[in-house]
């Protein structure tokens, strides 16, 4: 081979090259999907934590869902309402300050329920608890396992296992995701608003003698509670006692009455610790 033919085929790809760049990117430009710039706007705005809360795969489904139409400008349980309001703005549109909630862990027993074995010796997984002795280790098959699940789905080191052996929520700290409760497996954790101030740490629903057997601090259905609330914002269902607090007035009289003394306000110390009541 020559050098002219060496010559003639450079001389060709470069010529193909440069008619194939011109093509693309004419058709770059021909086919171009223009984006919307609120897009980034939002997703700018959004925390960034990713925690799935929303139910979208991270913010930047959440940013294009929102966008789309397809969920409300709070969509993100964990943006503040100065973000919010940001969005909102974004969106030409007016939100409405939504009540804060946070979750809140249904149990109060841990070392106050009977155990089945004087110590539990495995992984630290309340699933893998849950396989010991058919439904883990505590007599009380609804109670907090305290293996820390729920500790290690937060990202906001919004909840720790406490002195009793049982997951408590800092509600400071607590953006709503609700990450823990989707992490466990006795799904004892609900949410409350912020601002609630009676609650009720249980989620045993075993008739009053059973349940009283197997935690000194368990819920036994007696039903004072109900009868008891001027409002009616307490009944009990299943043998457990539950507060609607779109009633409740934080009177208190639900907590005089319980003899358990396990119905506490939240607030009077900001943990939940009722007075363990002899089985």
């Amino acid at each position: 081979m020559n050098t002219t033919n060496i010559l003639y085929a450079v001389l060709t790809l470069g010529i193909l090259s440069a008619v194939f760049g011109v093509i693309l990117a004419v058709a770059s430009k021909v086919f171009e999907v223009k984006s919307d710039p609120r897009l980034e706007m939002i997703q700018s705005t959004l925390p960034g934590a990713n925690c799935g809360g929303c139910g979208y795969p991270g913010c930047a489904g959440c940013a294009a869902a929102i966008l789309a139409g397809k969920a409300p400008v709070n969509a993100c349980s964990v943006a503040s309402g100065e973000q919010v309001s940001h969005i909102a703005a974004i969106m030409g549109v007016k939100v409405e300050a939504a009540e804060r909630k946070v979750a809140f862990v249904r149990c109060s027993g841990g070392d106050r329920a009977g155990h089945k074995f004087d110590r539990y010796i495995g992984i630290d997984d309340c699933v893998g608890a849950m396989k010991v002795s058919g439904n883990g280790y505590l007599d009380c098959g609804f109670g907090c396992l305290g293996l820390g699940n729920c500790v290690r789905a937060c990202k906001f080191n919004a909840i720790h296992i406490n002195s009793h052996g049982v997951a408590e929520v800092d509600r400071d700290k607590c953006t709503h995701c609700m990450q823990c409760a989707a992490a466990c497996p006795r799904h004892i954790i609900t949410d409350i608003p912020y601002a609630a101030d009676m609650v009720v740490p249980c989620s045993n629903k075993d008739k009053g003698a059973v349940a009283k057997s197997n935690c000194s601090s368990a819920c036994i259905g007696c039903k004072l509670c109900e009868k008891n609330c001027p409002v009616g914002a307490v009944t009990v269902t299943d043998n457990l006692a539950a507060i609607d607090y779109t009633k409740c007035t934080s009177c208190g009289t639900c907590a005089a009455k319980c003899p358990r003394k396990l119905i506490v306000n939240i607030h009077d110390d900001g943990k939940v610790a009722p007075v363990v009541v002899a089985k």
